[in-house]
């Protein structure tokens, strides 16, 4: 095995020290970039760009030739496996995702399995192949997932929702079928994954984006406990280093000691979280990722600047943070702000580390 050039990620999911805070965007590779739109346009849709490996792989790639950033994370969807299970997934130019055959009959959910992810995956294995090849060991490859719970939200619904009320009346009124499709989806997930890292990503992130919109008391039952059922089916070391996993719950800080002994490495915070109490409620049980508000990327890069200090400055100086956003970067922010916030944590962070240690020289010349 090959050692990577860069493993600041890695390191800092492990809460070992680290020179300077590692930094990877959410949805780096995206609409904000003129070449993936100019690639887009060329591929003909999202879809097909998704389900082509040598072009996903390039999209992948894309945000690395511009900026110095500590992780690549594989281009696709959170819902290709619902794709694979034959709902049907579609991209309406201009909308979010749409599936043709939601489950709406509870004899289509007692039929629903868990795909063969190199039957009926195999496009985006392939991309994770194709993908590591090319980064050749500089910086480690992230794959993911939609958590059992967000998949089927939109199984269900058949479309993205400002409230998800099919999957809420299922819940409320037929909690034993909406189990039955977790419990798919919780197989599925552990399946999709763990091939993954069987071709080669060096970490994986579980996108629980709805999480947020459970109860306090349905968010175990119907979230949590599912996304831990997938994540124990994964193997977590691979060529002989451990792969560590992100659970990302969007509007789930209320949760985060439940989140934290859920056996995950690390946790993705939204913005509306303060990172210094987070770290204070996980103690050292987990790293923290996140979690600056993905709006800031409008603001000029000096703005952009000084909030990213601030975020740097509330988790401070200590192991175990991944400077991220706190959701995906949106197609209208800048180039340029996008450039200066991974300037600054680089830079910033490693002047934080410079002053700990100042500090604590200065300590010992006069104790």
């Amino acid at each position: 095995m090959t050692p990577l050039a860069n493993d600041t990620f890695l390191r800092a999911l492990a809460r070992e020290p680290t020179d300077y805070t590692p930094v990877w965007l959410m949805r780096q590779a995206g609409r904000y970039l003129p070449e993936y739109n100019a690639l887009r346009a060329r591929a003909g849709s999202f879809l097909a760009l998704a389900k082509t490996p040598a072009l996903a792989c390039e999209v992948t790639l894309q945000p690395l030739e511009r900026f110095p950033l500590d992780a690549a994370i594989l281009f696709s969807d959170i819902l290709t496996v619902p794709d694979a299970m034959g709902l049907g997934l579609s991209f309406a130019e201009g909308e979010g995702p749409r599936f043709a055959r939601p489950l709406r009959d509870e004899a289509e959910i007692r039929r629903l399995a868990a795909p063969d992810p190199a039957a009926e995956l195999g496009y985006v294995l392939d991309a994770v192949r194709q993908i590591r090849a090319q980064l050749a060991g500089k910086i480690p490859l992230i794959g993911f997932s939609g958590s059992p719970y967000t998949l089927a939200c939109y199984m269900v619904e058949g479309s993205g929702s400002s409230d998800f009320h099919r999957l809420k009346k299922m819940l409320y009124t037929r909690p034993d079928l909406l189990h039955r499709i977790l419990e798919v989806n919780a197989i599925a997930v552990g399946q999709y994954l763990d091939a993954q890292i069987e071709a080669g990503a060096q970490a994986v992130m579980m996108f629980d984006t709805w999480g947020g919109n459970l109860s306090a008391g349905a968010y175990e039952e119907f979230s949590l406990g599912y996304a831990r059922r997938a994540l124990g089916s994964l193997r977590r070391e691979r060529d002989g280093r451990k792969v560590p996993a992100i659970l990302f719950t969007k509007g789930g800080g209320q949760w985060l000691e439940q989140m934290a002994a859920s056996g995950f490495d690390a946790l993705g915070l939204d913005w509306t979280t303060d990172i210094a109490l987070a770290r204070e409620r996980v103690g050292s049980r987990v790293a923290l990722q996140g979690n600056l508000d993905p709006g800031t990327l409008y603001a000029t890069p000096e703005r952009v600047r000084a909030e990213a200090r601030r975020v740097l400055d509330s988790y401070g100086p200590h192991p175990g943070h991944v400077f991220n956003l706190g959701h995906g970067i949106t197609p209208q922010a800048s180039v340029e702000a996008v450039s200066a916030l991974v300037d600054e944590v680089r830079t910033y962070s490693r002047v934080q580390r410079a002053e700990l240690r100042s500090a604590g020289r200065s300590a010992t010349n006069t104790g």
